[in-house]
């Protein structure tokens, strides 16, 4: 079976065995993002289950955490694969490089879109963007070319149109992907709507990422850790909460929990795959060079991921949630995954 680890025990792991030399192992160790985590975890399964190599070890850490495990170094006391539900950052290929870690191979695997829901006892909520920014910003317009500190309290104050329930949403921590997925889709696609907000984007960059990224710390927005299962339990609890995840894990629990309508769009399948609903993103995973022919079973689980079987229109991992490429893009991505193809940002 795989093992679900934190990042703070992997951490401690890995600091506790920098001072010794890199032991060869015989088992593949993943990590990064919990949206990524059930679709990585079905390969890793499948895998140890039809070859003769031991199930890779895979653990949820967050994209930002596990690309931070990734780029520590390049010995095999560090992981082999970090998943990632955002593309790596220039930033963080800049750290890689500067800890010895050369040469990574970017694997984009499917689309995914980001679901608010509620419980199904619940009002289903048709939201704008323009509502989940004014609802979740840090800072919203004044109404008169400036900012104040968000009063919202009630989702009826924000629009009329919505419940008069209070702003109650459980979230990512920032060490995840899917919350700067969220705010990069979300937030600043209803800040943008804001004309004077859209200029200042040419006139201060900071300034505009700035107010259009930073979410509300007063309690209306919930840091709820990277375990997305433990949202869904607490949806179930508290039926005026909502909570921000991947659709994979709306797909798994539709009989407790409902996808907000964004923009028009419900998020259904057909309408992530199309690009029609407004909040959907691409999913990755990244892979160390190096450790290609030092860790056995490199190859062989990439084949097992880019096999049309497993991502295909039709694969396992269809049925786990996944939004596949299209056929063009799967062929060409694993041609050049295979071939270990550097990453070129």
């Amino acid at each position: 079976m795989s093992i679900h680890l934190s990042l703070t025990a992997t951490a401690a792991l890995i600091t506790a065995s920098v001072a010794l030399p890199a032991m060869a192992r015989d088992q593949i160790n993943i990590v990064g993002s919990s949206t990524v985590f059930p679709f990585s975890t079905a390969v890793a399964e499948r895998f140890g289950k039809t070859t003769d190599f031991p199930t890779p070890v895979v653990e949820s850490t967050g994209s930002g955490g596990g690309l931070k495990l990734f780029c520590a170094g390049d010995g095999l006391n560090t992981p082999d694969i970090t998943n990632a539900s955002r593309r790596i950052k220039a930033s963080e290929v800049a750290l890689c490089a500067e800890n010895g870690v050369k040469e990574i191979v970017e694997a984009k695997i499917g689309f995914d879109g980001i679901v608010l829901a509620n419980s199904v006892e619940a009002e289903q909520m048709d939201l704008t963007r323009r509502d989940i920014f004014l609802a979740l910003a840090k800072n919203v317009p004044d109404g008169e070319g400036k900012t104040m500190p968000n009063p919202y309290k009630l989702w009826s104050e924000v629009n009329p149109d919505l419940p008069a329930v209070k702003i109650e949403v459980l979230g990512p921590p920032p060490t995840s992907g899917t919350r700067d997925a969220f705010a990069e889709l979300a937030l600043e696609g209803g800040c943008k709507t804001f004309d004077w907000i859209k200029a200042l984007k040419k006139q201060d960059k900071a300034a505009y990422k700035a107010l259009c990224h930073t979410i509300r710390e007063d309690g209306a927005y919930i840091e709820a850790g990277e375990n997305d299962n433990l949202i869904v339990q607490k949806l179930q609890a508290n039926k005026d909460a909502v909570g921000v995840f991947g659709y994979s894990f709306l797909e798994e629990n539709s009989d407790v929990v409902q996808g907000s309508i964004v923009g028009g769009v419900a998020p259904e399948f057909e309408e992530i795959a199309s690009g029609n609903y407004p909040i959907a993103r691409s999913l990755y995973f990244y892979v160390k060079k190096s450790h290609v022919g030092q860790v056995p079973g490199m190859m062989e689980y990439l084949r097992e991921f880019t096999d049309e079987d497993t991502w295909g229109d039709d694969g396992y991992l269809v049925d786990k949630g996944l939004i596949p490429l299209t056929e063009g893009e799967r062929a060409k991505g694993a041609a050049d995954i295979l071939a270990l193809q550097p990453l070129a940002m």
